[in-house]
């Protein structure tokens, strides 16, 4: 299955083929549209030359910053989100050998265990780890052992909750309307 995440041939193509790109892109998508927040790894491999998580930890904090707060930036707070940026790359170079998969790959985990190591990267909670599980499952074929509980409602069939349920701008236009639904939810219960 191609990504569809964005609407854009080439960001979608990066976030494909690179899943360091995919994560980073989950990162992102904080308090931004969805589709813009997977953008941002496209914006950073243009302006780069290369979406390499090595390269990314290693740059200069504050050329990088720089690099992400330029018009149009990677998201609505780019310094923030460019530090978290260096730190998840940091994390993946010193835990995973700049090799993102090993979150889900190292030692054969279940469910349980990969959500526990996506909640332990900068910028993942609870909600945000569930989310990209489900993402994994739902459409990278990553399927450990009991990855649909874990994800929790994220991890449902036919569900459009969240990121992991775009396929096309239909369901992106389902899973906007399902958040919209929750926040009015939400406001009203606070009354």
């Amino acid at each position: 299955m191609t990504l569809h995440l964005v609407g854009d041939a080439e960001a979608d193509r990066l976030l494909d083929s690179d899943p360091f790109a995919l994560l980073t892109g989950m990162l992102l998508d904080q308090q931004y549209p969805m589709e813009a927040a997977f953008a941002g790894p496209h914006k950073i491999a243009e302006r780069m030359g290369s979406f390499d998580v090595t390269t990314i930890a290693e740059a200069d904090p504050d050329a990088f910053t720089t690099l992400c707060s330029t018009p149009p930036a990677v998201h609505r707070y780019p310094g923030a989100m460019a530090k978290r940026i260096q730190a998840l790359a940091q994390l993946v170079v010193d835990e995973y050998d700049g090799d993102v998969t090993r979150i889900w790959t190292d030692g054969d985990p279940d469910g349980r265990t990969v959500l526990t190591r996506l909640k332990a990267l900068p910028g993942f909670g609870d909600q945000k780890a569930r989310i990209f599980l489900a993402l994994l499952g739902k459409q990278r074929g990553v399927e450990p052992a009991g990855w649909r509980e874990a994800a929790g409602a994220y991890g449902e069939p036919g569900s459009r909750r969240s990121i992991a349920d775009v396929v096309d701008a239909t369901t992106l236009g389902e899973v906007r309307a399902f958040k919209k639904e929750q926040k009015a939810a939400a406001k009203a219960a606070k009354g």
